[in-house]
């Protein structure tokens, strides 16, 4: 008896504050995605599908696969950028592993909208890079780099790379050398032993790393706010608008919740690949 009621106390508080502050707000919105909205955007307690038939709207739609295309180009090139830079991390001694993690974090340190603002001072016409671009030859003009997705792009990524790099150096750094030693013993090549050896062993940490960009890129608004001008729409600033300026909050739950349901997929996909990893 007394096993049982030590892991229950030191586990209340925190199963308290998830309970107060996510799962109930949660089952709230998941209550209002089912009412409708009144003429002058209150709620009106009557039970309907039609919020969530209205997601597949050709224009919901269309967000919502844009939001999904750059979420993922964002994941993708996170992967590409942050495994070599997790590789180079976990193959160096602990003073410089260290110092390099505390450089991978050091970006937390300031609020994630300082930084989204400080990229439209490098970003605009008058910017450094339109400047240095000048200065260069490059260009007789200022060239604005803002209010395009390749700006959404640069602003996601730099927020979130940071959660594709430490799972990767994770995985990485609990990889056992001796298992590439022997590839290279056997007579397997540099790039062979990747694909063969450490890809699939560190498997986890990529899906895990992926998860980590993907969710928070496809449900961000603030971003493709300030970057974008607001003329480039992701499904975050979808859901931002009906929740406070139409305040149609049902629709917006709908809204939310079928983000969470692509969340739920992705979440599922890594504990099937967690599993699959520890049987090998």
């Amino acid at each position: 008896m007394k096993r049982m009621v030590s892991p229950l106390v030191l586990l209340g508080p925190a199963l308290t504050w998830l309970t107060i502050f996510l799962v109930l707000p949660l089952l709230l919105i998941f209550a209002y995605s089912f009412f409708q909205r009144g003429a002058f955007g209150q709620i009106l307690y009557e039970p309907t599908l039609a919020n969530y038939i209205k997601l597949f709207n050709p224009t919901v739609l269309r967000v919502f696969l844009n939001s999904l295309r750059l979420a993922a180009t964002v994941t993708v090139i996170a992967l590409l950028l942050g495994y070599p830079t997790a590789y180079f991390i976990a193959n160096q001694s602990s003073r410089w592993k260290n110092t390099l993690l505390v450089l991978v974090i050091l970006p937390f340190w300031t609020s994630y909208l300082i930084r989204t603002y400080a990229w439209i001072v490098l970003l605009n016409r008058e910017g450094v890079l339109s400047r240095l671009l000048i200065s260069m030859g490059l260009s007789r003009e200022p060239i604005s780099f803002l209010y395009n997705d390749t700006a959404i792009l640069i602003g996601l990524l730099y927020g979130y790379l940071p959660f594709m790099v430490l799972p990767l150096y994770s995985a990485i750094e609990r990889l056992n050398p001796e298992l590439r030693e022997a590839s290279f013993d056997l007579g397997a090549t540099p790039l062979r032993t990747f694909f063969q050896v450490t890809l699939p062993l560190t498997l986890r940490g990529v899906v895990t790393g992926a998860i980590f960009v993907f969710v928070p890129s496809l449900g961000n608004f603030f971003v493709p706010e300030l970057l974008g001008g607001g003329q480039r729409f992701m499904i975050g600033n979808m859901i931002n608008n009906q929740f406070l300026k139409a305040r149609d909050w049902p629709y917006g739950s709908a809204m939310a919740f079928g983000v969470m349901a692509i969340v739920l997929v992705l979440l599922l996909f890594q504990a099937w690949v967690t599993r699959r990893t520890e049987q090998g």
